[in-house]
């Protein structure tokens, strides 16, 4: 996780949902003077579906130029809009064009509800989290505030470092509290050492405000919710993904992943990461 974020990618599928990602990345562009990535990826196929491939690019490129024509006005800092269409699979893509520009985070919208797409959108959140390596934002049309003052990071098991590193900078930023909770089942003497020792590394390399909290229940993503919602929490920042996802038999067969349970912010940051 960089000390600055210099380049934020926006995958483009030309639904409403975009509109709030775009939307989020303008903003952060603004606070930390970084580039936007717009970028739109199609499929490949026979002869055929290619003559309409090909096509079909044209097309997203022109979309793709009145929405830089559009949001270009709204940037305000040192940061520049840039467009592309790609063709390929969309997540290999994706990932490839990450490694390839340097992204330091996406910034995904998350629709209304839908099931079928909040289950692909699940999927598509958790695989490009730990394929691209790097901080996944996803923000609904209810989800735009304007700052990040109160950032809840959970902490089970291991030292989330990629978690810390970006909400530091974040804090510095917005001038946040970053308020660490875990559960109070969790609360060995192991995991008591984690969590000291992430007080200690935010202390390290960041002057915010920092808080501790143990939860009482069973399940971290729901009482990180709660707590979340109890404080007026801006962010949530989670990871593994694998548990962050909300229990009960339903949210289970529909993946419903925390950031389709939260009106709060959710980046998805997966900590395995070569790029450190």
């Amino acid at each position: 996780m960089p000390n600055k974020l210099y380049n934020i990618l926006v995958p483009i599928d030309f639904t409403p949902k975009n509109k709030w990602a775009i939307a989020k990345a303008v903003e952060l562009s603004n606070t930390f003077h970084c580039n936007v990535h717009l970028v739109y990826v199609s499929g490949r196929g026979n002869a055929s579906f290619n003559r309409s491939r090909n096509k079909n690019q044209e097309t997203a490129l022109k979309k793709l130029e009145q929405l830089k024509a559009t949001y270009k006005q709204q940037l305000c800092g040192e940061g520049v809009l840039e467009i592309s269409v790609l063709s390929g699979n969309r997540q290999q893509q994706l990932a490839k064009y990450i490694e390839q520009y340097e992204m330091d985070i996406v910034v995904t919208g998350l629709s209304k509800f839908n099931l079928l797409h909040r289950i692909a959108s699940s999927i598509s959140i958790s695989r490009l989290a730990k394929k691209s390596q790097i901080p996944v934002l996803a923000v609904r049309s209810s989800g735009l505030v304007c700052h990040y003052k109160k950032i809840v990071l959970p902490v089970s098991g291991e030292l989330p470092m990629r978690q810390i590193r970006l909400a530091a900078l974040l804090g510095r930023a917005f001038k946040s509290t970053v308020y660490f909770v875990s559960l109070r089942k969790h609360a060995d003497h192991n995991n008591q050492n984690v969590i000291d020792m992430a007080l200690e590394l935010v202390q390290s390399i960041s002057t915010i405000p920092v808080q501790c909290f143990l939860l009482e229940g069973q399940n971290l993503a729901k009482s990180t919710l709660e707590f979340s919602k109890k404080i007026n929490a801006d962010l949530i920042m989670v990871n593994p993904v694998k548990d962050f996802r909300l229990p009960g038999l339903w949210n289970r067969l529909t993946n419903k992943l925390l950031s389709y349970g939260s009106k709060i912010p959710v980046v998805t940051v997966n900590n395995e990461s070569a790029r450190g």
